[in-house]
């Protein structure tokens, strides 16, 4: 699945990427501990089909990992998952964007993807964990903050949990 946007490919995630998708968390991600490449690919290997690649060029400017979890429990950093069976969102680990990526609507343009893919999956809703200052970003996108029952201070001190209804 592989869609062309102005000065961007979207498509799904390759072995090829991780090197590239390091480098991202790292520059996205600056006051939160990298998670680890087990814990990253765990999210790819338990659904491919909803982790996306942005790629300019040659280069490899973002991506998102999202995979089918439990709504309104959110797993913690560098947990490494396995598919669920009785998943009930479709759970946005992460959409990071190099800053040379930014400002361009690609953010909007996986998202959109994203919410083909859950529709298509049969899902009701997607979810996320806000991150650095990011709620308003997502809140605009149509995102509600949820209070739960889960402390999400390991992420970082304004850590939102949201959910988009489809």
């Amino acid at each position: 699945m592989a869609s062309k946007t102005p000065s961007a490919i979207i498509r799904n995630i390759t072995a090829a990427d991780w090197p590239a998708i390091l480098e991202i968390q790292l520059e996205c991600y600056p006051s939160i501990a990298p998670e680890s490449l087990a814990a990253l690919q765990s999210k790819w290997l338990a659904s491919e089909l909803s982790c996306f690649s942005l790629q300019q060029g040659n280069q490899l400017v973002g991506y998102c990992l999202a995979h089918p979890w439990q709504l309104n429990h959110p797993p913690t950093l560098n947990q490494q998952i396995a598919p669920l069976s009785n998943a009930n969102t479709l759970y946005l680990h992460d959409l990071a964007l190099s800053a040379s990526a930014q400002g361009q609507g690609a953010g909007k343009r996986i998202l959109a993807q994203l919410i083909v893919f859950a529709q298509q999956q049969g899902y009701r809703n997607i979810s996320l964990v806000a991150v650095q200052g990011a709620a308003s970003y997502w809140q605009h996108l149509g995102f509600v903050s949820h209070s739960i029952d889960k402390d999400l201070s390991e992420y970082c001190a304004d850590a939102q949990y949201m959910v988009y209804t489809l």
